[in-house]
């Protein structure tokens, strides 16, 4: 693999063919906007390539199981591209297994990631740069991670509100293991409701199956979106959009950030009762599972919502739990493969290749 300079962006010439230069929009249910028929062309336009390109270049990280590194990536392009976009558009891309990798946790334990190749990365990106376009608008006002424009401090903002208002119990849920117990077929089912490409329904199904590679070899993917692919948020979302429109349709008061939850409500009562309904309802209509050891109906002042506390003052002043706010930063940066541990793996590992070279 040539490491003699990086090319521009600019310079970069992805040849695209025809296709894609007159996208059509679908049309579809109204709380399921369908992605039209040429969604695959629409990934392959020039333009989006390069910001797909450009932004796995600053993301930066490791290599995946093939070895080649974000720096290698664009001449890898510029040689290889018009064979691997026919194989998109033929069906015949197959993505790579991700490179298991086990971090240690702020609060102790392990977390694993997975590291897709570099290309896979950005076939990838420029998926998700498409559907985030068509789906984010249909996304519920509540939900507020991995979305463009919003944030956690706007997420604790909404939840400082519903406390004021008088909503001063708080159903907080936490799923457990969400990344990893990700079920297939109930996604793939909401995925192919929204895109009528069945390219892209295929690519999808593929890139969630590819399973890992580890020191003890090839472990198959049957369940979970691997956390460290660009597509693993926007997937989150859609998978929990379901329980936002719920939500919705019950007239909650809610914010969700990725797999955390906080229900508002005016009584222990009531958020016992919800606790109760929204248990099954993930259970049977997501079949996710509850962490009921780190779940409660409690005040909002006993609870963490992505690293800040609520005071009882009149005031509802929020503070922020240093701990915690280093955990919640650290989690992020994994989903969405800015995790910095990635990135000095990478290093690690280019320096002790070269290291064995002088040897």
């Amino acid at each position: 693999m040539p490491r003699s300079g990086i090319a521009s962006v600019r310079q970069l010439e992805l040849p695209l063919g025809n296709h894609g230069d007159e996208a059509t929009s679908g049309t579809g249910r109204e709380d399921a906007p369908v992605v039209q028929d040429n969604l695959l062309e629409r990934v392959l336009e020039a333009d989006n390539l390069r910001r797909a390109l450009r932004q796995v270049r600053r993301n930066g990280g490791a290599p995946g199981i093939d070895g080649m590194t974000v720096e290698e990536l664009p001449e890898h392009l510029k040689e290889h591209w018009p064979r691997q976009k026919e194989s998109l558009l033929n069906g015949a891309y197959r993505p790579q297994p991700v490179r298991r990798v086990t971090i240690p946790k702020p609060g102790g334990g392990e977390r694993q990631l997975g590291v897709p190749t570099v290309l896979d990365r950005f076939v990838q990106q420029a998926l998700m740069q498409v559907l985030q376009e068509e789906w984010d608008d249909g996304f519920s006002p509540s939900s507020y991670g991995f979305r463009p424009n919003r944030s956690a401090h706007q997420a604790i903002a909404t939840a400082q509100e519903h406390t004021r208002q008088g909503y001063s119990f708080v159903v907080d849920i936490d799923l457990e293991k969400f990344f990893d117990r990700v079920n297939h077929d109930v996604l793939m089912a909401k995925v192919a409701v929204r895109v009528r490409d069945r390219r892209i329904v295929k690519l999808i199904r593929r890139i969630l199956t590819a399973g890992a590679v580890t020191l003890a070899g090839f472990e198959p993917a049957t369940e979970g979106t691997p956390q460290g692919s660009p597509l693993s948020p926007i997937l989150s979302n859609l998978l929990l959009d379901e329980l936002d429109k719920e939500l919705e349709r019950r007239g909650h008061r809610f914010v969700r950030y990725a797999d955390d939850c906080n229900i508002y409500v005016r009584s222990k009562t009531a958020g016992e009762r919800v606790m109760v309904s929204v248990t099954r309802y993930l259970e049977k209509r997501l079949r996710l599972k509850i962490n009921t050891a780190k779940s409660a109906v409690d005040r909002p002042w006993n609870r963490r919502f992505l690293g800040f506390t609520f005071t009882r003052r009149r005031d509802n002043r929020r503070k922020v739990s240093d701990k915690a706010l280093r955990s919640f930063k650290t989690r992020t940066r994994e989903i969405t493969r800015r995790s910095r541990f990635l990135a000095v793996l990478g290093a690690r590992e280019v320096a002790n290749s070269d290291d064995s070279k002088r040897h």
